[in-house]
Formats: C-alpha cells, structure tokens, sequence
C-alpha cells in the first residue's frame, strides 16, 4: 500500500523529513513536485535504483537520468573541474529551473557515467531533504518514457500507485515548463533545451562564448 505524505504550507513535518531521508537511504523510490513537475527519484548512490527507475518509465539504460542537488556544495563533490561559467549560471539561477550538463568525478555515481544534468530546485523544502539525505537525488519526470510529464498528484498516483510505495502530495505544480538545459561540457556552452527559463535570460552569459 502506498504511502502518502503531504506538504502543509509547502513543508514537511520534521519527522516526516526524517523518515523520508532514512527511506531515501534504503534505497527506495519517491514520487515528489517540483516547480515545474512531479518527479521519480531515488539516491544516485545507489545502482538499483538506477535499475528501478529506468524499469518503471520503460526508459533506455543509455539515457541520462537528471539529479537534483541541495546546494552548490553538493553538486561540487559529484562534479570534475567546473568551468568558470558554471560559477556564474549557479549564481544568478540556483536555486531554480536550470539543469546544467557537467562532466562528472570519476568514481562517485554508478556506473560508466562521465557527465551529469543536475540542478538546485526552488522548493526548500525539497532541498533541506536532500540535503538530509545526503546525496544527489534522482528526478526524472514522474511519467512514462515517452509521454508528457505529469503536474497533477492525482494522475502521478493513479499511475504509479501500485508500483511505488512513497509519495509526497504537494497538488498541482506549475506544469507549464520543464527546467531549461544547457551543457557545460564542451568548448562552448550549449542550450539543449528552452524551458522555463527563457533563452533570452541565458544570452547574455551565453554569449560570451568561452567557458
């Protein structure tokens, strides 16, 4: 039976946080909002989680999955040599819809993986549990590979209800924009995808054609 704990002013109860942490360490899967959709996710620390998450989505093993971090700090310690544009995106969009392309340490997640898309979300409460937990979190889009992303608890539970056992209820999240990506790992700084973040608020770091 799933288990459903809801947001109260866009919080979580200090118990409930911490019973989600210590569940996250195990190994489990959580559906949770963001500012732009509901996400699946799990601790990246852990291979099966990976295994899991790709199983249930019906996703590709060789597609990347995305991370959500607590704080810059965080993603420091998963992430090799940052150019100095990182520092500046960072700055000026984190916490927020901005998922950078990163090339990854060596060693630290599982498997052959040599770059990472991760991001600070808005919600604070979700980064305080991140931050308890420990590790990047997973947040793929909590949907089917393939098909739109979900901004409604109701459709996410009524899809994942007998496959995944927790849940955070926060209603319905904007669901207008997926968060904006851009990749930090060549010569040059790539926008691969305009979300809610327009590009026009990228440009003038963009431009400057240097990492």
């Amino acid at each position: 039976m799933a288990r459903i704990f809801r947001l109260v002013e866009s919080r979580l109860k200090d118990e409930e946080e911490k019973l989600l942490a210590a569940i996250l360490n195990q190994g489990e899967l959580l559906i949770f909002p963001t500012e732009t959709f509901y996400g699946l996710g799990g601790l990246a620390i852990f291979p099966a989680v990976h295994e899991k998450i790709f199983e249930l989505k019906g996703r590709q093993a060789e597609k990347q999955l995305p991370f959500c971090a607590s704080d810059l700090d965080m993603v420091l310690q998963f992430i090799d040599e940052p150019p100095s544009l990182f520092f500046s995106l960072a700055r000026v969009f984190w916490p927020g819809p901005l998922t950078l392309v990163l090339r990854a340490r060596e060693g630290v997640l599982p498997g052959p993986q040599k770059t990472l898309a991760v991001r600070v979300p808005s919600p604070a409460w979700l980064r305080q549990l991140i931050k308890r937990a420990g590790s990047l979190l997973i947040s793929t889009s909590a949907n089917l590979s393939g098909q739109p992303p979900l901004s409604s608890f109701d459709d996410v539970y009524r899809l994942f209800a007998d496959r995944v056992e927790f849940f955070i209820d926060g209603g319905k999240t904007t669901g207008d924009l997926p968060s904006t990506i851009v990749d930090l790992t060549g010569s040059k700084a790539i926008c691969l995808r305009e979300g809610k973040i327009p590009l026009a608020e990228l440009s003038p770091f963009l431009s400057e054609g240097k990492l």
